[in-house]
């Protein structure tokens, strides 16, 4: 079973693919991750990205495309995986088609994790960690038991990404409706999109998920 996540910033993809991961034994692939690695293994790809994200440009898709394919390759993913975080254009989505058609590979399922923008800008200005050991709290959601002290290490020091203001938060919401929107009708159209609601308890978000793959 191969799928795809779809959701803004804050959605809780990243948190739900590993959930995916552990029930289903698929292989989150996070282009984020993916590019770290690579260029951490030194391979013609990960050199490749390095250098163009060391003068400070953005990673080309054909790019993403050649480390997505070269990754799906490993024995690993065999049993399935979870793309999260890519495609994000229609660009993007034609081209990750095109390389998995020559695997002779499909997506079963993509999978619209769907939220409100103004209970996300409450879910993400609301974020910190630890700067210690880099456990997540939230100032509504996930407080520290005792107020400014860690629950793990016992650190009174948070950090908050500089990123994390409403204004930001609100932009980057804009920009992924502006390109995702023909995503959704994309897949939509190819007859494998589905879509969940991301505003529910992070269980029952998960239970819609499963929902959907086991129904595939």
């Amino acid at each position: 079973m191969n799928i795809l996540l779809i959701g803004p910033p804050g959605a809780g993809k990243g948190t739900q693919a590993k959930r995916l991961e552990e029930a289903f034994g698929m292989i989150q692939l996070s282009t984020g991750d993916m590019l770290r690695a690579a260029v951490a293994s030194g391979s013609a790809v990960g050199q490749q990205a390095k250098e163009i994200m060391d003068r400070g440009d953005l990673v080309p898709d054909a790019l993403i495309i050649d480390m997505i394919s070269e990754r799906i390759d490993r024995d690993d993913c065999a049993g399935g995986f979870i793309l999260d975080g890519f495609p994000r254009t229609v660009p993007q989505a034609d081209a990750l088609t095109k390389m998995l058609v020559e695997k002779d590979i499909s997506l079963d399922r993509v999978i619209e994790i769907a939220v409100d923008d103004d209970a996300m800008v409450t879910r993400i200005t609301g974020r910190l960690t630890c700067a210690n050991c880099g456990k997540g709290y939230h100032d509504e959601f996930e407080k520290p038991e005792v107020d400014g002290v860690c629950d793990k290490c016992g650190a009174t020091e948070f950090n908050r990404r500089a990123d994390d203001n409403a204004e930001t938060v609100r932009n980057r919401l804009a920009a992924y409706h502006e390109q995702t929107a023909p995503i959704l009708a994309y897949y939509k159209d190819r007859g494998v999109l589905s879509s969940v609601d991301g505003m529910a308890q992070m269980d029952d978000v998960t239970g819609q998920l499963k929902g959907v793959i086991e129904g595939a």
